[in-house]
């Protein structure tokens, strides 16, 4: 689960599990680089995952993984990867017309500083001529010369706005970049980075203001049968149904990340544990109402099930305490039998 293994890393089990990862990759013949440990470690995570299944489909099929294929993985299923790229591609064009302004900048001294000396030298020019001719050139003169900076700053106007409305395209565009890596593609829910960043928001709001907070987690109950049973796309309909519920029920004041795999996260602010449970056997409830029904063969896929744990958050927890005793609630609700939702054990504070 992705619960447990994000906390294995940070703790005792950490070098066992990178271990796992550099036998699995010297098993495959894949140089231990730091992009191929970051693929190997999210694969080991989700063995039954798209990424693994992925990794064994091109093992299968090339014998090997080369770095041309670690790339392409990195950029299809870790996001940052692919929100790295689309920020060196913004950067690209940010300097582009950061370059462009400058120069128009650049050019409006330029222009301004000759239609002055053109000023300066018609006035010059004034105080030594009498005659109406002489005028009346100096006259046609000033007029070219206003006309022409006129022109210029036309032009230089149009260049202008042309950059200010790419800058403006570019700003959308990156925005869209980061709310596509914030958000996982099969499910349309938060994704683990934006639930760690989301928790450690609720987290310093919580301190700030006195607020209750309490951190769900939820697992889907023998979600490897589904996929073992009738395929990964079958298994996809399952967590996109259990998505779709927990969007629902959550709405606009809770929090609904996909954690990985099969589990998913809920981050309920200003919540206690009571309305918490509350809302939670709702959840359980509505998800299990429903016999699924395999959309390619309309074969029953019958009901499916989820075990549930939270934890409210003591004043001054750390987020992986409180991740750890809401893991630890989880975990009883699958050791006691499944479709249970489990609330965490207090945790006493030394005196």
């Amino acid at each position: 689960m992705a619960a447990q293994v994000d906390l294995a890393i940070r703790g005792p089990a950490a070098y066992g599990l990178a271990q796992r990862v550099i036998t699995e990759m010297e098993s495959a013949g894949v140089w231990p680089t730091p992009l191929n440990f970051e693929i190997w470690l999210n694969a080991v995570h989700e063995p039954e995952g798209a990424l693994a299944a992925e990794i064994q489909r091109v093992l299968a099929a090339e014998g090997s993984i080369s770095e041309a294929d670690s790339e392409r993985l990195a950029a299809k299923f870790l996001p940052r990867n692919k929100l790295s790229e689309q920020m060196r591609d913004a950067g690209a064009v940010l300097d582009r017309e950061l370059s462009s302004v400058a120069d128009v900048i650049a050019e409006a001294h330029r222009s301004q500083y000759a239609y002055g000396q053109t000023l300066a030298g018609a006035s010059e020019t004034i105080s030594h001529t009498h005659d109406g001719q002489g005028l009346k050139t100096l006259v046609a003169s000033l007029t070219s010369a206003t006309e022409k900076a006129q022109a210029e700053t036309a032009k230089l106007e149009q260049r202008l706005e042309s950059s200010t409305e790419e800058i403006a395209r570019l700003r959308e565009n990156l925005d869209q970049v980061r709310r596509e890596a914030m958000t996982d593609a099969l499910t349309d829910l938060a994704n683990r980075k934006a639930f760690d960043e989301q928790l450690a928001r609720a987290c310093a709001h919580a301190d700030a203001t006195g607020s209750p907070l309490t951190l769900a987690l939820l697992d889907i109950d023998h979600f490897k049968r589904f996929n073992d049973t009738w395929g990964h796309q079958t298994g996809d309909q399952v967590l996109r149904y259990v998505a779709s519920v927990l969007s629902r029920v959550c709405g606009e004041t809770r929090f609904a990340a996909r954690f990985g795999g099969e589990e998913f996260a809920l981050i309920f602010p200003g919540e206690a544990s009571g309305a918490v449970s509350c809302a939670l056997e709702v959840i359980r409830k509505e998800i299990a109402s429903r016999s699924l029904r395999r959309r390619s063969t309309n074969d029953d896929l019958g009901a499916v099930t989820i075990s549930g744990g939270f934890a409210e958050r003591q004043a001054g927890e750390s987020l992986l305490a409180l991740m750890e005793r809401a893991d630890a609630a989880l975990y009883r609700s699958k050791r006691t039998g499944r479709n249970l939702i489990s609330a965490a054990e207090t945790r006493v504070r030394a005196a």
